[in-house]
């Protein structure tokens, strides 16, 4: 077995800690089906122990981390919370008594979303890479200038530590968890199971170009953007843009830039550069890509693509293709 411990402090984010705990009991589920025994044992701690309650109101059951033996937990995850939640638990003496040696005596510890930061306070991720919400990176960053955020991954693995960013986020990673424990046609019949539309790697942004604009809710462009997305391979030049918002191109770049926080030429080209990553995940040739986004000729987007992400788009699709199988 593979004692799997989820930290929980009252006003916890229930996603957090069910998200995962579903994908673990869904392994299970499959290695039942097989003939082989359960693999996951899957328990929740708490500072006191008893019901605690999460943010949405459901309480849970837990045990009291004074009771959890180091090293008899094999992973320790730690749930995420808003900020209000989050302080109580970082100051509280029966985490941070008990919580750094759990730590240090499990094979793998981390958290999912804003968890990080009860992690972080204990001095238990300098020097370490992680992930965290996307709204949570600069705050994360000013407090622990000795740990690395990564504001685009989905989750992080640095070593023995493996970070989440934000909620759903942490579902992908124990998928991930799953595919390095067991086997990666287990994690993809627990997707499956779950109905998940896709085992999404952790290279993958957490919160797109194209999301952050369009979460602006007076935003003039987000009919526009959504018409971007599904042209890319058409002209997506200022003058083209312009005309189809009915402005003139200096009006347009003016509230583009104001409304998107890029320029219309650095927008458009983060766009067609994420979807080149998400068809080159795929397995496609770099020549059908370059025609599908708009970066044509391949050359063009092999130099805009190595630009960005450090690495050369076919060698990102023989090292990644493989994950959405």
């Amino acid at each position: 077995m593979h004692p799997v411990a989820f930290i929980v402090y009252p006003g916890f984010e229930l996603l957090d800690t069910s998200g995962p705990a579903s994908v673990f009991n869904g392994a299970n589920r499959a290695l039942g089906q097989r003939g082989k025994p359960a693999f996951y044992q899957i328990g929740l701690v708490s500072a006191e122990g008893g019901a605690v309650e999460s943010s949405s109101g459901v309480a849970v059951e837990t045990q009291a981390i004074a009771e959890c033996r180091p090293g008899a937990v094999r992973t320790v995850l730690v749930a995420g919370a808003e900020r209000e939640h989050l302080l109580p638990a970082v100051a509280d003496p029966a985490l941070r008594a008990a919580l750094p040696q759990l730590v240090r005596e499990a094979e793998r510890f981390g958290a999912v979303c804003t968890g990080g930061f009860l992690l972080a306070a204990l001095g238990l991720l300098d020097g370490r890479r992680v992930a965290t919400h996307w709204d949570a990176c600069k705050p994360f960053a000013a407090a622990f200038p000795k740990v690395t955020v990564d504001p685009d991954a989905l989750y992080v693995v640095d070593g023995r530590l493996w970070t989440s960013a934000g909620v759903t986020t942490g579902i992908d990673m124990a998928l991930a968890m799953i595919g390095r424990d067991l086997d990666a046609t287990i994690a993809g019949e627990v997707a499956k199971r779950l109905v998940l539309y896709a085992r999404r790697p952790g290279y993958q942004s957490q919160f797109s170009p194209l999301l952050r604009a369009q979460v602006k809710g007076d935003s003039p462009f987000a009919e526009l953007i959504g018409w971007m997305q599904a042209n890319l391979d058409a002209p997506l030049d200022v003058p083209s843009l312009a005309a189809r918002a009915g402005m003139t191109e200096r009006t347009f770049h003016r509230k583009f830039v104001a409304a998107t926080g890029e320029t219309p030429a650095r927008f458009v080209e983060i766009v067609r550069l994420d979807a080149a990553r998400m068809l080159l995940s795929r397995g496609l040739s770099l020549k059908s890509i370059s025609a599908q986004v708009g970066l044509f000729p391949p050359a063009r987007l092999a130099d805009a693509f190595e630009r960005r992400f450090g690495v050369a788009p076919r060698l990102f699709r023989d090292m990644h293709a493989d994950l959405q199988a």
